[in-house]
């Protein structure tokens, strides 16, 4: 066979010339994306909505305003936002750190980064208990300078930020690795100084990374059970989330009122997460990063 008929076809007049795609055609993954999605995402979503709307408007509204679940409420999406924001803050500098240095034990922190996403959360609750207890090797110098964590709110805050620290981490590193460091020297040589540097040179391509992590950890500390109920103390009106209802309403068979607190908690998720979305689509558009 002649090296001519091996050659590709050439592309008809006024017709580009495409190279066929290694997936199927648009309808077709399509149409697999919506099933899958309408099965695994929507319609227990649907169910759920469903259920909770049969108390009515003016029981949805009791049960939101009813004192130990606003204050259940209150405490799991403050404490959820406190924590992203830590986690948000820290997972840059340890992707900096991770990225722009080389040190002996590199690959193995690299490795403990990820540890949140392989341990389970009712060992992480244990292990953070035990840590921070009164008698525990943290807790005890923390309690002589009069702070205690665990079985407080702020045993919650640890805990919420420990579940969420690798999302910031991994969103934030490969951007770090791709700063070029001439844009930093070119910004020394300017005459400008070390934070002029950071906020008009390193931040900006960075934001949006940083607030997916931000959205990534807040939505895994809205709805995180295991490792906040051991170092809790689950208090209610102190440190009572608002999964442990749910769960307390589940053990009481009382399925609507379950429900009903997960929507809310649904609802109002969607709407933080619209919000970060919407900043994150904004400052994609200002700082000219996608």
């Amino acid at each position: 066979m002649s090296p001519a008929a091996l050659a590709p076809a050439a592309p008809r007049a006024g017709r580009p010339f495409l190279r066929p795609s290694a997936l199927p055609g648009f309808r077709l993954t399509f149409g697999i994306t919506v099933t899958y999605l309408t099965l695994v995402v929507l319609l227990p979503l649907a169910v759920l909505l469903l259920r909770a709307s049969a108390i009515g408007p003016a029981g949805l509204w009791a049960l939101v305003t009813d004192s130990r679940n606003l204050a259940a409420l209150k405490t799991s999406f403050g404490l959820s936002l406190a924590a992203a924001a830590i986690d948000a803050v820290a997972g840059l500098l340890i992707a900096w750190v991770l990225t722009r240095y080389r040190f002996p034990g590199r690959r193995l922190i690299d490795a403990l980064v990820d540890l949140p996403f392989a341990l389970p959360t009712a060992v992480a609750g244990i292990a953070l208990a035990a840590l921070y207890a009164p008698n525990g090797w943290l807790g005890a110098p923390l309690a002589e300078l009069g702070i205690k964590v665990a079985y407080t709110p702020l045993g919650i805050l640890v805990a919420l930020v420990f579940v969420g620290l690798p999302f910031c981490v991994r969103t934030v590193q490969p951007l770090v690795a791709e700063i070029d460091k001439s844009s930093e020297e070119a910004a020394a040589i300017l005459g400008a100084s070390r934070f002029r540097a950071l906020v008009t040179v390193i931040l900006p391509p960075l934001v949006p990374a940083m607030l997916t992590g931000f959205a990534l950890a807040f939505a895994r500390a809205v709805g995180e059970y295991g490792s906040v109920i051991f170092v809790a103390g689950n208090l209610p009106y102190v440190s009572e989330i608002a999964p442990l209802l749910i769960v307390i309403k589940l053990e009481e068979f009382n399925y609507t009122g379950a429900t009903a607190i997960a929507a809310v908690m649904l609802l109002m998720s969607f709407s933080a997460l619209l919000a970060i979305n919407l900043i994150q689509d904004y400052s994609r558009r200002r700082f000219g990063h996608v």
